[in-house]
């Protein structure tokens, strides 16, 4: 460990650093891949936001493949944390499954998550693409087993359990296109808001 005082960083001050750019360029690159496109969007560009050079990008990331792949990665990341946490949670399946789609649409409000909305799987180069698409399969999977807990407990209603949560995330991927950051809503308030709209139903009871 470095002194106090020594003009040197130690080992875990320079890993904390690299930890926090390597950040920082990847929260440059998914801003820009959302608003521009990723097709529209080069590394020229991501670099010059942050005031590098591409080559440092390359140090931290890799090329643009492996930089759209880590972006989707940690979106793709957030809604399998999200799964696990309401599987553990209390409550029945019903309020387990609630408490997954509030987080999953929240997710895909934020800049990561609203990768994973707008990307393509042809965006990504062959290896990539299915890195991304078994990570897609999986939460597709977990979506499905809480559906399949809330039927077998009785707290939701007998259901085609894939049509089911196709249409779930159909609903709750769309905000990642058209919600507006600067909008009087907050993410958290939409996700309440749509989810319960989706747990009623449109038809009066």
């Amino acid at each position: 460990m470095a002194p106090a005082d020594s003009p040197f960083q130690s080992p875990q001050q320079r890993s904390k650093a690299r930890a926090a750019k390597r950040e920082a360029v990847l929260r440059a690159a998914v801003q820009m891949f959302n608003e521009r496109g990723f097709h529209q969007t080069s590394l020229d560009d991501v670099a010059a936001s942050l005031g590098i050079s591409k080559p440092t990008i390359y140090h931290y990331l890799g090329n643009k493949d492996q930089v759209l792949l880590e972006c989707v990665t940690i979106g793709l990341s957030q809604l399998l944390e999200a799964a696990e946490e309401s599987r553990r949670s209390a409550g029945n399946g019903a309020q387990r499954l609630i408490a997954f789609l509030t987080r999953y649409a929240q997710v895909n409000m934020d800049d990561f998550g609203r990768c994973v909305v707008r990307t393509g799987s042809e965006a990504l180069g062959p290896e990539s693409r299915a890195q991304f698409q078994a990570l897609k399969r999986k939460i597709d999977t977990a979506m499905r087993e809480l559906i399949e807990e809330g039927v077998a407990d009785g707290s939701l209603a007998p259901t085609d359990t894939k049509l089911l949560g196709f249409a779930l995330a159909g609903a709750l991927n769309w905000p990642g296109r058209w919600h507006d950051p600067k909008g009087a809503l907050q993410p958290a308030q939409i996700a309440e808001q749509l989810v319960a709209m989706l747990a009623q139903g449109f038809l009066p009871r």
